[in-house]
């Protein structure tokens, strides 16, 4: 940016188009810089990124340089018709994804309305908010795509959901007793039914801070906007599904051996499930794979992993033995008379097994 003055000194009151062009940009570069500095506060305090909260820092900084008097003058906030309206979505977020999601929106937005009216005004200024609008893109895949891994990496508890009548108040239940993550999985309704309730346990998860995935299906995800999807071994390859959804997303893989869990691991899968440890008739046409796996997985997987299948509070203990630190559930949580106690339970046990494994010796 070139250190020079904008242009000629203005009128308090101004009329026709070069006012109205001023005040937007005036608006937008208030805008641009609120919302980096929310994303800024959580890079610095939430995150601990020195890295991300200087980038931030900067963009802001350079907004701010470029927001010249005449522009301030500009503003006209009393005349503004636009200063009372607001959307329901706006009264609240369910999470800090949503939080990070809406602001990240915002300053991309405002970035390509401060270039197109910044032709306007000065040609390096447009072209200034242009390379940053792209800088932003870059942030929000990086931004986006670590906090979900950082809430994956500490999500010790999993539910993947079957097709029953009360499918809703269940996964709720699940989710205050502790559960962290949900991959909604159904084989056999039909799409505009599963489309709708998909949507609906994306929001619950959201509203309690849980992850939510969807089984097999990169299009279903994609249009409710889950946060990743769940890939079985004939599923799509992980290459093509991180085409489609790109990197803020995360992608799991089924695997029942070592040699399937080092392909998922090569392949870029965020995290891997391991098993079935037990027979399950969740998988009928799957031979289990013991504890023997899960102990090879303790040893040798390099992401985060969970063992699953035929999971539940009486074999718990022998499955963290074996190594496992996360663990994924589908009857135990599913057909459970109360599923709050059975995700507490799990939650509990999962937890102590992580803090024995760090608690330092000598």
């Amino acid at each position: 940016m070139q250190d020079q003055p904008f242009g000629s000194s203005i009128p308090r009151q101004l009329n026709g188009s070069k006012g109205a062009v001023y005040r937007i940009l005036d608006a937008n570069l208030d805008r641009a810089r609120e919302g980096l500095r929310i994303i800024e506060d959580w890079c610095r305090f939430g995150l601990n990124n020195s890295t991300q909260t200087e980038h931030l820092k900067h963009l802001r900084q350079t907004l701010a340089q470029w927001h010249a008097p005449e522009l301030r003058l500009a503003r006209d906030t009393p005349g503004d018709p636009g200063t009372d309206l607001t959307h329901a979505q706006e009264a609240e977020r369910a999470s800090i994804t949503a939080v990070l999601q809406a602001n990240l929106c915002r300053v991309q937005e405002a970035l390509r309305v401060l270039e197109e009216y910044g032709k306007l005004y000065r040609g390096d200024f447009a072209a200034a908010c242009k390379t940053m609008r792209y800088q932003v893109y870059t942030l929000e895949s990086e931004l986006m795509g670590g906090h979900r891994r950082q809430q994956l990496r500490q999500a010790l508890t999993y539910l993947v959901t079957s097709p029953c009548d009360r499918l809703l108040p269940i996964v709720e239940a699940a989710l205050q007793g502790g559960i962290a993550l949900v991959q909604y999985r159904d084989k056999h309704t039909d799409d505009c039914l599963r489309l709708e309730l998909a949507q609906k346990l994306k929001d619950l998860c959201h509203r309690y801070g849980a992850l939510f995935l969807v089984n097999d299906r990169v299009d279903l995800a994609l249009a409710v906007e889950a946060d990743g999807v769940h890939l079985g071994q004939t599923d799509l390859p992980i290459a093509t599904a991180r085409q489609l959804l790109g990197q803020q997303r995360i992608i799991g893989r089924s695997t029942t051996n070592p040699e399937e869990m080092q392909r998922a691991i090569a392949a870029g899968a965020d995290y891997i499930g391991v098993g079935p440890v037990y027979s399950t008739p969740t998988k009928p046409d799957k031979a289990a794979a013991g504890l023997d796996y899960v102990r090879y997985a303790a040893e040798h997987a390099t992401v985060p992993w969970y063992a699953i299948g035929g999971i539940n509070p009486d074999n718990l203990t022998e499955v963290l033995q074996a190594g496992a630190e996360r663990v994924a559930v589908v009857r135990a949580l599913i057909e459970a008379e109360n599923p709050t106690l059975i995700a507490q339970y799990l939650a509990a046990q999962t937890s102590h097994r992580q803090r024995f494994q760090t608690v330092p010796v000598g």
